[in-house]
């Protein structure tokens, strides 16, 4: 198994307990992290060697090294000669490694379909020339595959299990430290440092706008452990160090407790709506890059809760657009909503309630199920 970052990380472990009640004596090796190892995954590289963000310099830099890795995998996978190899997101790693080892006959899946139906629609000959089979975890990407003669398989997202369909906001609220009563917006700028580089100030910035027309709104800020001190200085910077409340990690308390969140295109998105939360998407990456996504967008949204809905549900504000006056006179209209026009917010709620039930699946056992099918094959 190959697993990059820390999403990746969380669908492979949670694949490996299922996988592990199926086949006690499975012997699971490759790269990977610490939900992976809880379920006594064998690393050979960790999964941040995998972390890249976006075109241009941030992958050029790391370019050489993550080749090096995948050469190596290669070269031991090709010795060793696994059952199964199961590629778990990473598509620009992971999928000419699979298509490398189906050539040697090893039989190969991919976890979570890559986003062709947003961009880098050409991927889809490289998935079918690489996977023996794909797990999705959209409901509408099996149909689009097989159109392509890939073979799929929809298994739900993950996610949408871990997170209760009614989230319990008073308890959150009191993990935290905050009142019932209290207007909560949260700061999630990404998980990578490359995001806290292009968003967190910018957060910040439409922090302290918001806080000097409402002086008593609380601002949460949930940080990946590794990346605290970037975005903490990012608050100094801004001047609202001494107005932010920094927890290390409890992203899910704090999208359970807030209002609003300002947040990072991405996964994290999709946690906000599955906790029924109104947000604020944002994104920002280097000027190449953007140049380069841009071109290649295939729908007119870039928010995971936007494109599952079809409609701008919520707001979106890319690259030049995402400045602290946009975002922040984005949050303060939800907070207003909040107070003045509830049955807005409540809209939503239902909304997101929807594609909850859309995306609640027995992932895990699905899936193993679908790796099965691909053994007996």
């Amino acid at each position: 198994m190959v697993a990059g970052e820390t999403s990746g990380d969380l669908l492979a472990g949670l694949l490996l307990a299922a996988m592990r009640q199926r086949w006690p004596d499975l012997h699971a090796v490759g790269i990977g992290g610490p939900r992976m190892a809880a379920h006594a995954f064998e690393a050979w590289w960790p999964h941040e060697k995998l972390s890249v963000h976006g075109f241009g310099l941030d992958v050029l830099l790391r370019y050489r090294e993550i080749v090096g890795i995948r050469k190596q995998l290669l070269q031991r996978l090709t010795v060793e000669k696994p059952q199964l190899f199961i590629g778990v997101d990473a598509p620009d790693f992971n999928l000419q490694l699979e298509e490398n080892l189906r050539k040697q006959g090893v039989k190969t899946v991919h976890f979570v379909c890559p986003s062709v139906w947003a961009w880098r629609a050409h991927r889809l000959d490289a998935i079918r020339r690489s996977a023996d089979h794909v797990l999705c975890i959209f409901p509408f990407e099996p149909a689009l595959l097989a159109r392509h003669g890939i073979s799929a398989t929809y298994v739900g997202h993950p996610l949408a299990q871990v997170i209760p369909r009614v989230p319990d906001r008073a308890a959150a609220r009191n993990l935290l430290g905050l009142s019932q009563d209290d207007d909560v917006v949260a700061l999630l700028p990404g998980s990578r440092k490359s995001e806290i580089q292009h968003l967190a100030r910018r957060f910040f910035e439409a922090a302290a706008r918001m806080r000097a027309l409402r002086p008593k709104v609380k601002f949460v800020v949930p940080a990946v452990p590794g990346l605290q001190a970037h975005i903490e200085a990012a608050a100094r910077h801004s001047g609202m160090a001494d107005f932010v409340q920094i927890v290390a990690g409890q992203s899910h308390a704090v999208l359970a407790a807030c209002d609003v969140t300002l947040i990072a295109s991405g996964t994290a998105t999709l946690e906000a709506a599955l906790f029924k939360r109104p947000m604020v998407i944002a994104y920002r990456m280097s000027a190449l890059s953007w140049r380069l996504m841009r071109g290649k967008r295939l729908q007119p949204w870039v928010g995971l809760p936007n494109i599952l809905c079809e409609e701008f549900v919520v707001p979106e504000f890319l690259q030049d657009a995402a400045t602290a006056d946009a975002l922040s006179q984005a949050a303060l209209e939800v907070l207003d909503a909040k107070h003045h026009h509830p049955e807005k917010i409540q809209a939503l709620e239902l909304r997101f309630t929807d594609l909850h039930d859309s995306l609640r699946r027995d992932t895990a056992a699905l899936a193993t199920q679908a790796i099965e099918g691909v053994l007996n094959a």
